[in-house]
């Protein structure tokens, strides 16, 4: 009896996005996501690829992700701070603050999960047992409690945000954590040019990591458009039948604008990176026929989507999703000739998104390798398998234990060493594949005739598109694109407008205004991205020399004030 275990490749791709919070008008950021999640998950995740170079594996950072990075990057070498939150830790212990930045402090300064970033510091749990007992909800006391319980709360909300790697590489940080209370402005000033070096240094750390081999960086479409919506929004009745749609019968223009998501990103890409990128994620591995034939004759040589697309798309083809067929890459030679697509193995993804939080990490680690062994041995006798799991590389981390230190130690431990799963980047399998072909054995990937449109989510497009609010913004969008068409016909505005009116176009097609969108959403979260979204699209207008319809008055969707407040990840099911 042959005990060799089976080999396995394992690409395991780390997905980061935030969507443009730049205020459309002033240029000022309206929330402090970008650089929050850099100080805490974009560096911890660099730290743990350099401290286990023997790990591979993929990360996507989307471009308008990039670009904020950069922009603040820009701002502190500049010293001059378009972020308020950081523009209050700027700010002088004894100076006073008004009622804006009182508002500000005490509507964002207890957003973090309670358990994890708040409950295990004593001083800012005092901090939040304080504002409770000054109101019935935390913001009442913000008429109550003094400027310097304040400047205290909005440096341990800084600190909190600090990633665990970035507090072992930085001794100041526990030693204001030591110190708890009555910061001065000097440690105020020092914390804040922590904060500027980390995020500085995330884009260069991930550069350097690819070029060392570690990793494969890669690429989506610009702002993060679900591209098979600016294509056709019929196309979300293939997995779901008699879904309501919007009013509109199509997004003007859809083709050329999704082109232009893609360039731009390719583009950017290469201007900012070593090697071009080989692999695009469809902004929530949202695909479609016509999305994959948009990239026929690109340079693409992999996208990835979600097992319950793989598994519609099989079945609608007669086949059945069974361990084997989830286990290989496929190709789609009707659609795209040279573009090989993943599937997600969705449980596996899912555990580390919301299961292992809860785990010691090491069980976790020796579960999720236990998973893959099983998988492995599933799957015999075909091919070799390689398994795609693909998860959020940022919001996950704020449920776990020091955010995630310990679990992703283990994991990159445990497969960097294991003898029979092979980490590596697509860019790597690419290349055996090629090696093989060319030595004239069969093609590892499977083939499909074509796809049922569909996400990682569901299987389908019901998070963007089908109920009345989604449907409404996006009726709002399209009558803003025909404005635009209108406009730039008429060829009235100038290079600079041209680019300034598309810049505000492009962040409006982006997905996360639908994503939140919803009563499964909590009513505060959704109130903050409908606003920004009315207001891109209000920019827009006035670009063109136009003025906004009504309309954007009113807000698009209200959510739901009893709703969870984990809206930034999903399940898949």
């Amino acid at each position: 009896m042959n005990t060799t275990p089976r080999m396995l490749d394992l690409v395991l791709v780390w997905h980061m996005h935030q969507p443009d919070y730049r205020d459309p008008a002033t240029g000022e950021y309206r929330a402090p996501w970008v650089y929050l999640h850099a100080l805490k998950d974009y560096a911890d995740m660099a730290a743990h690829l350099e401290a286990k170079p023997a790990m591979r594996a993929v990360v996507n950072i989307v471009p308008v992700l990039l670009e904020q990075l950069e922009d603040y990057a820009a701002q502190f070498a500049a010293g001059a701070l378009r972020d308020p939150l950081l523009r209050l830790l700027a700010k002088p212990v004894a100076a006073a603050y008004s009622a804006e930045e009182r508002a500000l402090v005490f509507g964002q300064c207890f957003h973090a999960n309670h358990a994890q970033l708040i409950a295990p510091y004593p001083a800012y749990r005092r901090l939040h047992d304080l504002a409770l007992a000054a109101g019935d909800d935390a913001r009442d006391g913000a008429g109550y409690l003094s400027d310097r319980y304040l400047a205290d709360l909005v440096t341990w909300y800084h600190l909190a945000w600090t990633g665990e790697t970035v507090r072992r590489a930085h001794p100041l940080l526990p030693e204001l954590m030591a110190t708890g209370t009555g910061f001065t402005d000097a440690q105020r000033a020092a914390l804040l040019a922590t904060i500027g070096e980390v995020v500085t240094s995330i884009v260069p750390r991930y550069r350097r990591l690819e070029d060392g081999g570690v990793i494969e960086l890669t690429t989506s479409p610009a702002t993060h458009p679900i591209g098979p919506l600016l294509l056709d929004f019929e196309c979300a009745r293939e997995a779901r039948p008699g879904l309501p749609l919007p009013a509109a019968p199509r997004y003007p223009g859809g083709r050329a604008r999704l082109d232009r998501q893609i360039d731009d990103a390719l583009a950017g890409h290469a201007s900012r990176f070593t090697r071009a990128a080989d692999g695009l994620w469809p902004p929530e591995g949202a695909v479609s026929d016509a999305f994959v034939q948009a990239l026929d004759g690109r340079a693409v040589r992999w996208i990835a989507s979600g097992s319950q697309v793989l598994g519609n798309s099989l079945r609608h083809a007669g086949r059945e999703l069974g361990p084997a067929a989830m286990t290989r890459p496929y190709r789609l030679p009707s659609l795209a000739h040279d573009v090989v697509c993943l599937f997600r193995d969705d449980l596996l993804s899912d555990l580390i998104g919301f299961e292992y939080r809860k785990w010691h990490s090491g069980d976790a680690a020796g579960h999720f390798v236990g998973e893959l062994e099983s998988l492995a041995a599933r799957t015999a006798p075909a091919p070799r398998p390689l398994v795609t799991v693909i998860v959020d590389g940022e919001n996950a981390w704020e449920y776990y234990p020091y955010n995630g230190y310990f679990f992703v130690n283990d994991l990159y431990e445990r497969l960097a060493a294991h003898p029979s799963i092979r980490p590596c980047t697509m860019r790597e399998w690419l290349g055996w594949r090629d090696a093989a072909l060319a030595a004239g054995e069969p093609d590892p990937c499977g083939e499909l005739p074509g796809l049922v449109a569909g996400s990682w989510v569901f299987g389908d497009l019901t998070t963007w598109i089908g109920a009345p609010d989604k449907n409404r913004a996006w009726d709002l969008l399209c009558e803003a694109k025909a404005a635009f068409d209108a406009t730039l016909a008429e060829g009235r505005l100038d290079g600079a407008q041209v680019a300034e009116a598309t810049r505000h176009l492009a962040v409006a097609e982006s997905s996360d205004w639908t994503w939140w969108f919803g009563d499964y959403n909590p009513a505060e979260s959704v109130a903050r991205f409908d606003a920004l979204f009315r207001a891109t699209l209000v920019r827009l207008y006035q670009s063109l020399a136009m003025p906004p319809p009504p309309a954007l008055d009113a807000p698009v969707s209200l959510g739901n004030a009893t709703a969870p407040s984990d809206g930034a990840i999903r399940r898949a099911a």
